[in-house]
Order: structure tokens, then C-alpha cells, then sequence
């Protein structure tokens, strides 16, 4: 009898390799923000936002801790 596969509870990128636990997806990032999904794609065409990593599916990963030092910054100017 076949043995079943257990999923894995890390996401894996393509070619098996675990993706970061500190970067996080655009929808984890929309969530966190409280924006809309088109409002990170607005921000990278604009040049401005998140840096972005794009995964060779065309995924968008960013950076935790980049997100916590823009959000930092922009509290230190309001």
C-alpha cells in the first residue's frame, strides 16, 4: 500500500526550495496594510511602495522587515 505525502506547512517556491518566513505575499502584505491587491501592482509601476521580489511564477514576495522600516519612517514624518 502506498504511503500517503504529507503537505508541508512552509510555502515552497518552484523547484522545491522554502520560501522565507519573513517574506511575505502581496495578499498577506494587503492584508496587513488593509489596501486593495491593485494598490501594491499601482505602487511598483509608480516606482514607489514595497520592493519586490518576483518569483519565477510571477509571484511577488516582500520583504518584512523592509515594510516595517517604510512604515516606521513614514510615522517618523507625520
Amino acid at each position: 500500500m502506498p504511503t500517503a505525502r504529507r503537505l508541508s506547512a512552509v510555502p515552497v517556491q518552484p523547484f522545491g526550495k522554502p520560501v522565507p518566513r519573513d517574506m511575505l505575499t502581496a495578499g498577506e502584505v494587503c492584508a496587513e496594510l488593509q489596501i486593495a491587491q491593485s494598490t501594491i501592482y499601482e505602487w511598483r509601476i509608480k516606482g514607489t511602495g514595497l520592493g519586490c521580489i518576483e518569483l519565477p511564477n510571477g509571484q511577488l514576495r516582500m520583504c518584512r522587515a523592509d515594510l516595517e522600516a517604510q512604515l516606521n519612517a513614514r510615522g517618523d514624518a507625520a
